[in-house]
């Protein structure tokens, strides 16, 4: 039997109009946009439709956002009967695996996201951050750049993408330090579009709030793996071992590169990613060797997902 993997993808996928067809096609769709929204006090419905892509891009919106069009497309594959093996999220997207890995609810999901987003964006008005792509240098390269920005101020890495595209994070002037060191060495550097310095140390503020709002939500056994952003590596069965990890993944480095590694280690041949977009597909792409049979597929819209559901069946 082929394995297939669910990815849930996070900040980057948003778009102005993304899960209107869903929206409009399953009334339980729009009970779960109800459900969030009643839950956020966010108009979420009007964010992801109408936007603006300004509005819809700062944290305390997005998180929920996206999460929320994420669960609608999963909720609409489990109506199907169409569960993964595995999962797997890219930072925020994790969320969406653990809903779909049983280890969170929907409405803890959503509660755990919401106030994520609030925390992360209060950091993030505290102290200015900054985030670049650094495309064509290897984890190591970047890390020996950083190491020597650092004397500038915070600077860090925060997703290591594919085997050449890692995201850093931090202060803006070492960030920029960074950037111009990378850009000496050969590589490509993109300045992205964020609101804060994610998974690093200037978000650190928001650690201890976060970490007290996990220990009152309900983590429960994992019904299937997940492949965990922090460890690159499925859950534990513990539930307090889970909650710790998400802990952790706030202010650490995106494992992507290495989870996807690790995806293919286990035999997985169907990588799916639910929810907007396609940039976990494309650095799957990337990642999986070039001899690679596996299939790849972005439920995006109703139509993909129609054609999803007739492919994997």
């Amino acid at each position: 039997m082929n394995k297939t993997v669910f990815l849930f993808p996070g900040q980057g996928s948003q778009a102005v109009g993304m899960g209107k067809d869903i929206y409009n096609e399953f009334a339980f769709v729009r009970e779960l946009f109800e459900m969030a929204e009643e839950i956020t006090k966010n108009h979420l419905a009007r964010l992801c439709f109408e936007g603006p892509m300004e509005s819809l891009t700062q944290t305390v919106n997005l998180q929920p956002a996206v999460t929320c069009v994420n669960l609608s497309f999963l909720a609409i594959l489990e109506k199907e009967g169409i569960f993964p093996d595995i999962v797997a999220g890219h930072s925020l997207g994790e969320y969406g695996a653990l809903c779909s890995s049983g280890i969170l609810s929907r409405q803890d999901t959503i509660r755990v996201v919401d106030v994520r987003g609030r925390l992360m964006h209060r950091e993030s008005l505290r102290h200015q951050g900054a985030m670049h792509a650094i495309v064509g240098l290897d984890i190591n390269e970047v890390q020996d750049i950083v190491d020597e920005a650092a004397g500038e101020g915070v600077v860090s890495i925060a997703n290591h993408n594919t085997q050449n595209q890692i995201v850093i994070t931090g202060s803006p002037n070492p960030v920029k330090k960074a950037s111009e060191i990378a850009t000496r060495k050969g590589a490509k550097s993109i300045a992205l579009k964020v609101s804060g310095a994610w998974h690093s140390e200037l978000i650190k503020g928001a650690e201890e709030d976060f970490n007290q709002f996990l220990n009152e939500s309900e983590f429960h056994l994992p019904e299937r793996p997940v492949v965990h952003n922090f460890t690159a590596d499925i859950s534990p069965s513990d539930p307090v071992q889970i909650r710790t990890i998400m802990r952790q993944q706030l202010c650490h480095p995106v494992k992507w590169y290495d989870s996807v590694c690790r995806l293919n280690e286990m035999g997985v041949i169907n990588y799916a990613e639910v929810g907007p977009g396609k940039v976990l597909t494309g650095l799957v792409k990337k990642i999986l060797p070039k001899n690679s049979s596996a299939a790849l597929f972005n439920i995006n819209s109703l139509k993909a997902l129609e054609s999803f559901v007739m492919e994997i069946r």
